[in-house]
């Protein structure tokens, strides 16, 4: 099985949309939580929201924003598949994000 992490991405634009109301979150959670235990067997690290971002470069370390909210770690058959468990996910159904980003988890080169 190969190993794939999946960024949940926003936006300013979503940022802007109004916050869900209490009764929004509560289905969203439950719609989560019930994706979490459908794809259990998928996940190899359950991840979570993500806060604020710093940069550093070779200048030094800054405040910065990038559209990544949060992330989970799964394992599939092909980039493919793993793609395929998101396919309705809470995050754009039912919260603001605009998106799931899946990337393959690749060898270190030479280790």
């Amino acid at each position: 099985m190969k190993r794939f992490v999946a960024l949940y991405m926003g936006s300013a634009t979503a940022r802007e949309r109004p916050n869900p109301d209490q009764a929004t979150i509560a289905r969203g959670m439950t719609a989560w939580h019930k994706w979490m235990t459908d794809h259990a067997e998928a996940v190899v690290y359950s991840g979570g929201p993500l806060g604020k971002t710093k940069r550093i470069d070779p200048k030094g370390i800054s405040d910065t924003k990038n559209a990544v909210a949060g992330f989970v770690i799964v394992e599939a058959e092909s980039h493919e598949a793993a793609a395929k468990l998101f396919e309705g996910h809470p995050h754009f159904s039912i919260f603001p994000g605009d998106s799931v980003e899946i990337m393959e988890c690749l060898p270190v080169p030479g280790a």
